[in-house]
């Protein structure tokens, strides 16, 4: 079985959605306070967990036609994306850790690629 481009790009934009999916939760979680209002008439928690939604339907489509040992690993890309959102909306630093765990992501997923063919 081999897997189309587009499950391919369906999973990255899974990664991607889901990246912001969790922005917004963090977003919403700083709004939250001890009353159960709060959370309720959250909009961001809200716009969270529907990116959250919207990534989980465009992982499904993806997952259809292609090799799940492919396409799974895939969706630690929403790590390297989260990331790039975490300085650039909360101003969270990138440490040396994270750049080596983020260059060990991508080496693992270009090492699925080559051993598919």
């Amino acid at each position: 079985m081999t897997t189309p481009l587009s499950s391919i790009g369906l999973v990255f934009a899974a990664a991607f959605v889901g990246s912001f999916g969790a922005v917004f939760l963090k977003f919403g979680a700083g709004k939250l306070h001890r009353d159960v209002r709060t959370l309720l008439l959250n909009w961001r928690l809200a716009a969270g967990v529907g990116l959250y939604l919207l990534s989980s339907v465009f992982y499904l489509l993806g997952i259809r036609q292609g090799e799940l040992t492919i396409l799974y690993p895939m969706v630690s890309l929403g790590y390297m994306f989260t990331l790039f959102w975490s300085r650039l909306f909360f101003g969270e630093p990138f440490t040396r850790n994270k750049v080596c765990g983020l260059g060990l992501i991508l080496l693992g997923i270009v090492f699925l690629g080559i051993g598919r063919q």
